[in-house]
């Protein structure tokens, strides 16, 4: 700067001077200065525009750094609120039932049934699922369909179709495979109005719908399936008055849950016939007793044996297989029985295979379980004959 003041006094006393030699050296000067000048202000004018550039980005950056900020400030305020509705709704959650509050994220009103995991390991709730699943491979063993799980290989409707097909003797019109899941809730949608058309007049409570079977809903499903197997009176043997405690969730305004422990009672008792003769009518009960004692003995005298007892003569199945032989005149090769059962395995399997020749005489499937038969159980041995007498009281 102080260069600057000094070159313009020199040329102010150089304009003055009128010798041509000055004239010549203030010309010099005086196109030095301009290019000096020149670059002075160029540069001038590119630290400004740096300097305008750097502002700008400072800028650009300060506003980004502040909506990202603000962002995150409203997620964690989000989070914290999230926090907060979890903290209220978990002491509200039941004890022990084992559900996280994340689990029970709803909507407005709407509301989640859900199995307390206590009772899925209860016993006769087990047996109750393994009956169930052995009878829905029973009526599709053509079909080549294998149940495992009723959770995971009945919710998307494939497995429920082909039971009711089979069952109802009724074709559906529904896609055979269905992988997305508007299919599949179509497929549950046209599966379920058949059924429900179907128990609806007979006085059936309908405690099963497309959302919760799709949802895995294990308790609307057995619900479906004790229907359908009571319904078409199934040659199984439910195991009577199971019931479930079941943990009912309600979302109401602003977020706060209502709960609540229910008690579902799946299964209740199968009295039927020979219920009520042992409970209320036993002086009849020998009266049965004796008829069936007298007809099988018409046909095992043929082989010089005799039954005086039909629950112990009838455990081992031995002579129930003879029985079926004779009725349906034919011979069974010993090599596909226990002719001596020692083990219980060995005797289940024997009036197993008795049930099977019963089939296939052209008999439904007994009601009552080989186990049951097996331990001498009155009931199930009297079923069982009463089964045979019918259909066979007129042969010779």
């Amino acid at each position: 700067m102080h260069s600057e003041i000094c070159i313009l006094v020199i040329i102010a006393f150089y304009i003055s001077s009128p010798s041509p030699e000055v004239c010549t050296l203030r010309n010099d000067i005086l196109f030095c200065f301009c290019g000096k000048l020149s670059m002075s202000l160029t540069r001038n004018t590119s630290a400004t525009s740096h300097s305008a550039k750097m502002k700008k980005d400072e800028s650009f950056l300060g506003r980004l750094g502040g909506t990202l900020a603000r962002k995150k400030k409203a997620k964690e305020v989000s989070d914290l609120h999230e926090e907060g509705k979890n903290a209220i709704n978990a002491p509200m959650l039941p004890t022990g039932t084992g559900i996280h509050p994340e689990d029970t994220l709803l909507e407005e009103n709407a509301e989640r049934i859900m199995l307390d995991p206590t009772s899925r390991e209860n016993l006769k709730f087990k047996d109750l699922l393994k009956v169930l699943i052995d009878w829905i491979n029973s009526e599709l063993e053509e079909d080549r369909i294998i149940v495992k799980d009723l959770e995971e290989d009945c919710y998307d409707g494939q497995v429920l179709q082909k039971l009711f097909e089979k069952l109802s003797g009724r074709k559906l019109n529904v896609a055979e495979v269905t992988q997305s899941e508007i299919g599949q809730k179509q497929k549950l949608q046209t599966v379920l109005e058949a059924v429900n058309d179907l128990l609806r007049p007979h006085g059936w409570s309908i405690e099963w719908s497309v959302d919760s079977i799709h949802s895995k809903n294990l308790v609307a499903i057995v619900y479906l399936l004790v229907a359908l197997a009571m319904h078409f009176q199934a040659p199984i043997r439910l195991p009577e008055h199971v019931s479930v405690q079941v943990v009912v969730v309600k979302q109401k305004r602003e977020g706060i849950l209502q709960t609540a422990v229910v008690t579902k009672e799946l299964t209740s008792t199968t009295e039927d016939a020979f219920d009520t003769l042992l409970d209320h009518a036993p002086d009849k009960l020998n009266v049965v007793k004796t008829s069936l004692i007298t007809f099988v003995n018409k046909h095992l005298n043929k082989l010089n044996l005799e039954v005086t007892e039909l629950e112990s003569q009838f455990a081992d199945g031995v002579y129930l297989i003879l029985l079926m032989g004779l009725l349906e005149d034919y011979f069974v090769p010993l090599y596909n029985f226990f002719l001596t059962p020692e083990s219980f395995e060995q005797k289940v399997h024997n009036v197993a295979f008795a049930f099977e020749l019963m089939q296939d005489g052209g008999l439904r499937k007994p009601k009552a379980r080989p186990e049951d038969v097996v331990n001498l159980n009155l009931k199930s041995t009297l079923r069982v004959l009463y089964n045979l007498f019918t259909n066979y009281k007129n042969s010779e």
